[in-house]
């Protein structure tokens, strides 16, 4: 299986996206323990969301779709409605 999963700053509030094939609980406690610069200048960060993919083709595309304009307008509101 491959995810796509949303972290949250506990700093500052603004979200990771990024895709695994690790269970995505395990990838945010290794950005917490800080993989990568940004993790490092953003943790602590807390899993929010996560989709679940059979192939690593699908979750990639939609970790980039995610970080485009409109798919940006999407997460926040798949965040919005979680929050509600």
């Amino acid at each position: 299986m491959y995810y796509v999963y949303f972290a949250k700053s506990l700093k500052n509030g603004k979200i990771y996206v990024g895709s695994t094939a690790k269970n995505p609980a395990v990838r945010v406690t290794e950005h917490n323990q800080g993989s990568n610069q940004w993790s490092t200048q953003n943790k602590p960060l807390k899993l929010i969301y996560h989709e679940k993919y059979a192939c690593k083709s699908d979750a990639t595309q939609r970790e980039k779709f995610y970080k485009t304009g409109f798919g940006k307008k999407i997460k926040y509101a798949i965040i919005q409605a979680m929050d509600d």
